[in-house]
Parts: structure tokens; C-alpha cells; sequence
């Protein structure tokens, strides 16, 4: 019952998770264009905000902004911040759902480090608490000033996090830990920056008091932040489910590459809603990135390396650390009969270039390290193999479910 329970609650956190995202990326867009939008109007002072008019679902808006505070504040006040929270809160479970209650499958790869469970847990956690507080000292030092030498030092900063959580953990959760450790800087900097200045706003309008314009200020500042992050954390979010982008010796390369790509999309986008024309090159550097990533992908694979001239790759499809588990010969007989073509090093199933999911079925040590995927995906379920394509027997899964569940 335990793998049916833990499908279902990945599932639902997954989905929670999403939603809370869309939430959030739909509400940090909206306000981005929107700031981007406004124009100069005679009730506003220059330079203190502005007005945009807006079309939707059948209505037109008329939508003011102060960047400061108006000289009255209204009785009914939306907060913009639990979309953040949420995301973060339900990402957070669902890494802990994941890869630290599943550790010796997602999180720790014996070919990269032996680690115990509770050792990669500290660096995991470790490693998203220390990227805040580097990342929010450094916003808070003399050189918060200077946008785009922080900017500088973020990008360099999160390239080498990618780096060094690619020497201890298994390739894809170095990329999960790495769009997470963003994900962290940016939901915190709504916890910790942007909300708490806002109520400082709020609190000297209510003691009648003119609010400091550095809250507002830094709170901008913070948001832009936010919205050039969106974009790579979508794309190392998703790339989970796809081995060609993590499995790469140079991953973190690719990070840099996904940074680069998503940073100029937004500013292409934000140039654009500004009036401050279409900044066509940023597409081009978009795409040069892209094709980067593809060139890059290749050496994750036999053929690629080969290609490039590159020397062939060490087989990572070794046991887990704790007791070994016994693979009796009939089991290897059937996953490596009827799995290993698509799950190995090399597979010969045609158009699969790599392992999906990264997961290696073509040794004893790898099977018994992937048991509890097997039982899921091919005894209780009959997720795979896909469509059934190498005919696995009632017979052959029910000898697969009795091994991986122990009985």
C-alpha cells in the first residue's frame, strides 16, 4: 500500500504545486507589464506613478499606481503574497516527498558520492539556506546600488551553486537543487523584503506620515529580481523529465545557458510592453543559447561523445549505499530481457539516445537500486513498458511485484 500512497500524494503536491506556480508567474508577469505600461497622468505627480487602461473579458480597467503610496489609503487592500508562499511551501514538500524520503534513488548517486540519507539532507538544506543569505547580503551591501553588478555576481553565484551540487548529488537532483535554491531566493525575497516593506508603507500612511521611498525602491528591485529568475526555474523545474539536460558532465553549463536564454526573453518582453521597441537581438541570443544546450546534450550520449570526439562515459549504474539487495536471476532475466534495451548506457531500442528518466536497468546493482520504480511503474501499474512493447507477461509481473515488494 505504501508506493500506491506515495504515487498519490507526489501527485497531488505536484498538482498543487503547479497551480500555486501558475498563480504566481501569471501575477509577477501581469505586474511587470503592467508597470512597464504606465503612463503619465495630470492626478499623479512625474516620476510618483502612473496609469494604464486595460480590455478584458468584456470590461475596460483603469488601473493607477503610486510608487510611493496615495495620500489615502483604502479600506480594502489586496496583498499579493500567498501565491508565493504556496508555491514555495508545496515545492518545498514535494522535494522532501521525492528525493529526501526516496534518497538512494533520486537524491544520492554512489558513482558521484556515498553519502547517508541524513548528510545529503543537510547539504540539500544547507546549500538553499545559504544561497539566501549570500544572495540577500550581497543585495543589502554597497553594491545593491549597482543593479547590473549584482546581477553579475547572482548569475556567476548560481552557475557555481549548480557546480558544486553537481559533485555530491545524483545529476538531476543537482538540477532540481539548483532551480530550487532560485525558487528559495525568490519566494523569500516576498516573505522577507517585498511584503514586509509594503506593510512599512501601510504603517506610516496610517500614522499619517509620508512612507520612505527606499521601501518601495527596494521592493522593485527585488521583483525585478524575481522576474528574470522565471524562466530558468520553469526550465530546470521541468527537466527533470528529461536526461539530455542534466545527465551532461556539464550541466552546470547548461544552467548557465537556460540563465542567459530566459534573462533576455524577459527583457526582450519588458523593453516591449515599455514602449522601448522590440529588441529583436534578444531572440537571436535566445536561440544561439538553445543550440548550445543541444550541441552541449550530446555528450550524454554514446553517439554525441563519439561525434565530438569526446571519450566514452563511465557507467553511474552502481548499488545504492545500504545492505545490498539480492536479484535473483530469474528477475534479472526479465527486467534486463524486457527493460534494459531503452534503460542502459547505451541503448539499442530505436530513437532512445539515453536512459529515460536517467534510470539504469542493465546491471543486477542497478536493478536492485531502482526496485521500488519497478514495482510502480511495471507491477502495480503497467505504466511501462509503454504500450506493452516488449510483451512483459501477467506472469513476469507478478514474479517482479512478489521480488521488488519483498514477499
Amino acid at each position: 500500500m505504501e508506493p500506491i500512497l506515495h504515487e498519490w500524494g507526489s501527485l497531488l503536491l505536484r498538482w498543487t504545486h503547479i497551480i500555486a506556480g501558475m498563480a504566481w508567474i501569471g501575477s509577477s508577469f501581469y505586474f511587470m507589464h503592467l508597470d512597464a505600461s504606465l503612463r503619465q497622468v495630470p492626478d499623479i505627480p512625474a516620476g510618483k506613478g502612473g496609469e494604464a487602461w486595460e480590455v478584458h473579458g468584456g470590461g475596460f480597467y483603469q488601473v493607477k499606481k503610486y510608487l510611493v503610496a496615495p495620500d489615502f489609503l483604502p479600506e480594502h487592500l489586496t496583498w499579493h503574497k500567498w501565491q508565493s508562499y504556496a508555491t514555495w511551501i508545496t515545492g518545498f514538500f514535494l522535494l522532501i516527498w521525492i528525493y529526501y524520503y526516496q534518497s538512494s534513488i533520486y537524491l544520492i548517486d554512489p558513482a558521484v558520492m556515498e553519502l547517508k540519507p541524513l548528510v545529503a539532507l543537510l547539504i540539500g538544506l544547507g546549500g538553499l539556506a545559504a544561497g539566501w543569505v549570500a544572495y540577500d547580503r550581497l543585495c543589502r551591501s554597497k553594491l545593491g546600488d549597482t543593479p547590473a553588478v549584482v546581477g553579475a555576481i547572482v548569475f556567476a553565484g548560481v552557475v557555481l551553486a549548480a557546480y558544486l551540487f553537481q559533485q555530491v548529488f545524483s545529476p538531476r537532483a543537482a538540477f532540481i537543487h539548483t532551480g530550487a535554491l532560485m525558487a528559495t531566493i525568490m519566494s523569500a525575497n516576498v516573505f522577507f523584503v517585498i511584503i514586509p516593506n509594503q506593510h512599512k508603507v501601510v504603517a506610516a500612511l496610517k500614522a499619517g506620515e509620508v512612507p520612505d521611498p527606499y521601501y518601495g525602491k527596494t521592493a522593485k528591485l527585488r521583483s525585478g529580481h524575481n522576474n528574470y529568475f522565471t524562466l530558468p526555474v520553469v526550465f530546470l523545474m521541468i527537466s527533470n523529465h528529461y536526461p539530455l539536460t542534466y545527465s551532461t558532465p556539464y550541466a552546470y553549463v547548461m544552467v548557465a545557458l537556460a540563465l542567459v536564454a530566459g534573462t533576455v526573453i524577459r527583457y526582450y518582453y519588458n523593453e516591449r510592453h515599455a514602449g522601448r521597441g522590440d529588441k529583436a537581438w534578444c531572440w537571436l541570443v535566445a536561440a544561439l543559447c538553445l543550440a548550445a544546450g543541444i550541441v552541449l546534450s550530446a555528450t550524454t550520449t554514446p553517439a554525441g561523445r563519439a561525434a565530438l570526439g569526446l571519450p566514452p562515459l563511465v557507467s553511474t549504474a552502481l548499488a545504492s549505499s545500504g545492505p545490498p539487495v539480492a536479484v535473483p536471476e530469474e528477475v534479472q532475466n526479465i527486467v534486463m530481457g524486457r527493460c534494459s534495451m531503452c534503460h542502459a548506457a547505451e541503448p539499442v531500442y530505436e530513437g532512445i539516445v539515453i536512459a529515460p528518466r536517467g534510470v539504469m536497468l542493465d546491471t543486477p546493482e542497478a536493478i536492485a537500486r531502482n526496485r521500488h520504480l519497478i514495482l510502480v511503474q511495471s507491477a502495480l501499474t503497467h505504466a511501462m513498458p509503454p504500450n506493452n512493447l516488449t510483451e512483459l507477461s501477467a506472469e513476469d509481473r507478478a514474479m517482479l511485484k512478489a521480488w521488488a515488494s519483498g514477499r
